[in-house]
């Protein structure tokens, strides 16, 4: 870590001040901080926000250096799932320099803490996970990487996946996830008892991927709320996408809200405008802990997306329906503290004692910053320069 003295920024948009990173930390922010023998970085009255933060992507999924992909997979998750894996084959797809290019890229956007779903299946064991993982390492100082051992493929319907799972714990993955314990598995008790078995067995949390939307995904919601419940893992379970929150049926819709308040459950969304998705502000006024992702990009599943995380503030203002400034910067706080917030990391924040994480961006203001995500001057992470000018210092493999 290294220290680093920011001048003339402005602070979330407000007044200019000096920012002040030492050993890591925001150690002071004022008028004319004086530090000798400093690194010393002019941001000519740029904005300053706190690192992005990429809660739900798929490192191991892009095909960022590979020709255009032509999609002409059906439409329904199992196509596209059962398409994936034929393509990793045919690709001879490398899991650690893909997650390199992506993770470098997703840096020169801003972001400092990724938290990335990896596939483990029985078809290609915990290759992904090995590349995912050296990643990982290789970038300690760049960018922090959570790392979720995922059963894409499905759990119960593809016997021997549980025991991968287990093992990925083992092997250092930081939480287990879980896929569509109906939709997918079609049994949502086994689905569900094996999961949390796992997460109970290893001390570690859970993030299931919910795609299942109305009365099914508020059903599924409801057997993954008991869990927690028997097995007191409250604040220790997200739920990721949770369409069924955006249930027409707002009694309905709030009533699951108000339990993810009550067993803190924090919630996760890429903002995808082909679906009806969890409300940003009512999920705030619920108190309810809310980061964002910007899932896969260029990959097989879908050509959309590049990793900014600035962007996705935006169109996770515009599916909300977010206009006003300061409703903008409550779509910035999901992709900065918030976001951090719901990964259990509490000092992600523009303020002293903070993670001396640092993106200047360009605008007269947040608002304008976040509908314009002109290229970052300058990412720092933990007072170290990792990305100068829209590009990481690290070139992609």
């Amino acid at each position: 870590m290294t220290d680093l003295l920011i001048t003339n920024a402005r602070p979330m948009g407000g007044a200019e001040a000096d920012i002040l990173i030492k050993d890591g930390r925001i150690a002071e922010i004022g008028a004319n901080i004086a530090a000798n023998g400093v690194t010393v970085e002019d941001a000519g009255g740029r904005i300053a926000i706190p690192g992005l933060v990429d809660a739900h992507t798929h490192l191991d999924k892009s095909l960022l250096g590979y020709p255009w992909y032509v999609n002409t997979v059906g439409p329904r998750l199992i196509d596209k799932i059962d398409n994936e894996r034929a393509v990793k084959r045919e690709y001879g797809l490398d899991a650690h320099v893909q997650s390199m290019r992506q993770s470098l890229q997703s840096v020169g956007y801003g972001t400092t803490l990724i938290r990335t779903h990896v596939d483990i299946d029985t078809d290609q064991g915990l290759i992904a996970l090995e590349g995912v993982m050296e990643t990982r390492r290789q970038l300690e100082g760049v960018v922090e990487i959570e790392i979720v051992a995922f059963p894409q493929s499905g759990l119960m319907r593809r016997p021997g996946t549980a025991e991968l799972l287990d093992k990925a714990m083992e092997m250092g993955a930081d939480l287990v996830g879980g896929l569509d314990p109906c939709g997918m598995d079609r049994d949502p008790k086994g689905h569900l008892d094996t999961i949390f078995a796992i997460a109970e067995k290893h001390g570690k949390g859970i993030d299931i991927h919910l795609h299942e939307g109305g009365e099914l995904g508020a059903f599924s919601m409801e057997m993954i709320f008991e869990r927690i419940r028997a097995m007191g893992m409250q604040g220790k379970v997200a739920v990721s996408h949770a369409f069924c929150l955006g249930l027409p049926d707002w009694n309905v819709s709030q009533a699951l809200i108000d339990t993810c308040a009550e067993l803190d459950v924090p919630i996760f969304t890429t903002a995808p405008p082909s679906r009806e998705v969890p409300s940003l502000k009512r999920l705030h006024a619920a108190g309810v802990r809310f980061g964002a992702g910007v899932d896969g990009f260029r990959d097989t599943w879908g050509p959309y997306g590049n990793g900014d995380m600035l962007e996705r503030a935006m169109l996770l203002g515009m599916k909300n329906n977010l206009r006003r400034d300061d409703e903008l910067a409550m779509a910035l706080d999901v992709c900065t503290t918030g976001g951090a917030l719901a990964m259990d990391r509490s000092a992600h924040a523009l303020e002293v004692g903070g993670r001396g994480d640092v993106v200047l961006v360009e605008g007269e203001s947040v608002g304008e910053a976040i509908v314009t995500h002109q290229p970052r001057k300058l990412v720092v992470t933990a007072g170290n320069i990792v990305g100068r000018d829209g590009a990481s210092l690290r070139a992609r493999p």
